[in-house]
């Protein structure tokens, strides 16, 4: 079984990017187990002098949840042209411990507007270079419009965003397997 955790850049209750990690577990092919990681709310503020062995304990998690998943499923909103503050702040959190080296990871924007938060996913996608992880380019999508595209249930209505996440889900799939 492949294991995907999988991360929203929002802090919403009825955020729009969590909506669409939610339904990509219903996507998911059958070979593969996604988990919608909560804990970036938790963390505390990166600050390089707390960056050890004895890091505080909701950052000692996540890293652990990065490092035991066989890739990582990103969907983020676009704050004032970038990631919104605290999903950069997790990530600052292992930039130096290295969980993202060679891992398999896949990025959703999602946005009202037109461009689907072109400038977030552009900013996600070189923030995870740097740290080495493994960008699987089939596996990036932009989801324009996104509020049209999902019922108030927060389940996909459009069936070509519902044809693009299965596609990027598989192709996280084959990256992991030749990984």
């Amino acid at each position: 079984m492949i294991k995907i955790l999988a991360i929203s850049g929002s802090l919403r209750a009825k955020s729009f990017n969590t909506a669409l990690l939610h339904a990509a577990i219903g996507l998911a092919p059958d070979n593969m187990d996604i988990f919608i990681y909560d804990g970036l709310g938790n963390l505390p503020h990166f600050n390089p002098e707390l960056d050890t062995d004895n890091a505080p304990n909701a950052v000692q998690d996540w890293r652990f949840e990065i490092h035991a998943a066989d890739g990582v499923l990103i969907c983020t909103p676009e704050y004032a042209h970038g990631v919104p503050g605290f999903l950069k702040n997790a990530l600052d959190w292992v930039v130096s411990s290295g969980e993202f080296v060679n891992k398999p990871t896949a990025v959703i924007s999602a946005s009202p507007a037109p461009d689907g938060g072109e400038k977030a996913h552009a900013s996600l996608v070189q923030t995870l270079k740097v740290m080495t992880a493994v960008i699987v380019e089939e596996a990036t999508i932009k989801v324009s419009g996104v509020s049209a595209k999902l019922n108030n249930l927060g389940e996909v209505t459009d069936k070509a965003t519902a044809h693009e996440l299965q596609t990027l889900l598989n192709a996280l799939a084959k990256a992991i397997n030749e990984h």
